[in-house]
Order: C-alpha cells, then structure tokens, then sequence
C-alpha cells in the first residue's frame, strides 16, 4: 500500500524507479511500519552459502529477532531452520514474503504470496518488477521494491555504521589497514 494522497516521501537517486514509483514502493513510513510489525519473514531464494547476500540478511534479522522461513527448493535447513520449497508449504503464517530470486520469478511469488494471505512482499535491492507489486497490492499487501530489509531495519533501528553496517567496536582511533 502506497502512501495516502497529499503524503511525499524522499525520492532517491539510487533507485531506476520513477519518482511516483520510489513513492509508491519505497515510502519510509511503510518501511518502518513493516520492520515494526512483521516477525515471521519467508526469505524466498535463501541461499545456504554465507557468502551470498541472502544468506547475510536473513542471518541479520534472525539476530535481531525476527522468524525467518528459508524458502528454498535445494536445501534441507538453512540457518538452523527447515526451509519449505515454495510459500505454499509454509505451515505458520506469514507476515512479510522477503524474495531474493530474479525479477523474471517476482510475479510467481507474488501469487503464492497472495495465496498463503502474506501480509507484505518485499522485493530485495535492484528487483523490479512492476506486476509483481501491482498483484500484491491489489491483495492487499504492503509492498516495498528496490530496497534491502537489512539495510533498512539498520537504518531505521540504529545499527547503520558510518562505514555502512554496525562493527560493534568502539574508538577514537583511526583504525590501521594491514
């Protein structure tokens, strides 16, 4: 759900939306709303290799307290948690539909997410597809598009570092480079 008439959000210039799309499916208050009020996020693409971007997120929202569902037909567990193959098989309701699968794939998800009565789908950095987030909010779902769930919540929940993530150490010193 997009912001109400007369509502501006920042438009940035790092997204390949347009300015009324960025408003759209970007807009702050939604994003904040969601990171508040979701607690069982499907990862759909959740890689079991931790050197993928999945990977790192969800085992960022995982500390920070959110249930992560992997969604991934190749893997057994991920993360500790028994990954489904599709959103279908899903026993447990889910709040947020978190898809890291190519933009080609979105309006599938979008479907199933409308199936299983997902309350919000959440396409991860540079996935655009504008289908995809037409049926969903045509479902009823909040829907945000080119924005990373990480990124966001540390932005919004204090653990965005100067250097762009929270190191956990503190100093004044400069810190050497090897």
């Amino acid at each position: 759900m997009g912001p109400g008439p007369g509502a501006s959000c920042a438009v940035t210039l790092n997204s390949s939306l347009t300015p009324e799309e960025q408003r759209a499916y970007q807009d702050p208050r939604v994003i904040q709303r969601l990171l508040r009020e979701a607690r069982t996020i499907a990862v759909v693409g959740l890689s079991s290799d931790p050197q993928r971007a999945s990977w790192f997120v969800a085992s960022y929202l995982k500390k920070e307290g959110y249930t992560v569902i992997p969604v991934n037909p190749k893997a057994g567990e991920i993360l500790g948690e028994k990954a489904y193959p599709d959103l279908a098989s899903i026993p447990v309701p889910v709040d947020m539909v978190d898809v890291f699968r190519p933009a080609s794939e979105c309006l599938s998800v979008a479907r199933q997410a409308a199936a299983i009565g997902a309350k919000a789908l959440w396409l991860q950095l540079r996935l655009i597809n504008l289908e995809a987030a037409a049926l969903a909010a045509g479902a009823g779902m909040a829907v945000v598009m080119d924005r990373c769930v990480k990124m966001e919540h540390a932005r919004y929940f204090g653990r965005l570092h100067w250097a762009g993530m929270n190191t956990e150490i503190i100093s004044a010193r400069k810190a050497r480079l090897a």
